[in-house]
């Protein structure tokens, strides 16, 4: 496919560019078996780990209430001439490099997460580093979702601040079925761009999946029918 000219895409600030791991679709692959870097919790603990109602206002002054624009990104006007390939296709190519991550899905995807976040907003999941994996807890409110780690949110309850925020924009999913997916790292010191870029699949998979999603659902619903473990054998890695 022809790549266009990115004068659509709006200039912004270059983050720090890091080398991706090794990577299996986008995801660090475990080698061998090994204990993991963060023991698994126990079930009967996630309960305590969950917000009440509502969503979490993070210690950096993040809030859903107040997104960022996707014409602060890109020129709206310009991109609706765009056939949907040639929109992705820029969208892709501004991201490359830039300290952010772009992706893209379908609408009738984002409507199928939209669906399902809305009665399960929480989960964890494993990020693979090394010789272990650690944790991450996720928040989902869309257009928005957010992911900070486990041992911090145990720590600091809402009050943690958030190492990675992600924004689905939703403008032209009518018009070009699409919807434009961008991801933000907040510490760069917590995670990778290639980190960043496997626990945003990650989070999607186990959304969009039906199987995977019953991992989800167990998570919020029967906290205490749910067990770690087999998050991991969903993603292939090695137990305890």
């Amino acid at each position: 496919m022809r790549r266009l000219p990115l004068r659509i895409l709006r200039s912004a600030a270059a983050g720090s560019l890091r080398s991706p791991a090794p990577s299996r679709g986008g995801c660090p692959v475990p080698r061998a078996p090994h204990l993991p870097a963060e023991a698994a919790a126990a079930p009967a603990e996630l309960a305590r780990w969950l917000p009440r109602r509502g969503y979490s206002r993070f210690a950096s002054g993040f809030t859903p209430l107040e997104p960022k624009k996707l014409g602060s990104i890109l020129d709206v006007e310009r991109a609706k001439g765009l056939s949907p390939e040639h929109l992705v296709a820029a969208w892709d190519d501004y991201h490359l490099g830039r300290g952010h991550i772009g992706v893209s899905m379908k609408a009738k995807l984002y409507r199928l997460l939209e669906q399902r976040s809305a009665t399960c907003p929480y989960f964890v999941i494993p990020l693979w580093r090394g010789s272990g994996y650690t944790t991450m807890f996720m928040q989902v409110q869309l257009p928005h979702m957010i992911f900070t780690g486990l041992e911090d949110y145990k720590a600091r309850g809402t009050q943690a601040s958030p190492y990675y925020t992600v924004t689905h924009f939703t403008e032209f999913a009518e018009t070009k079925d699409t919807v434009l997916v961008r991801g933000d790292v907040v510490f760069t010191s917590k995670l990778t761009d290639a980190e960043a870029k496997c626990l945003l699949e990650t989070a999607h998979s186990f959304y969009l999946n039906d199987v995977r999603y019953k991992l989800v659902e167990r998570f919020n619903k029967e906290t205490h029918d749910f067990e770690f473990k087999d998050v991991l054998q969903a993603l292939e890695m090695p137990s305890m």
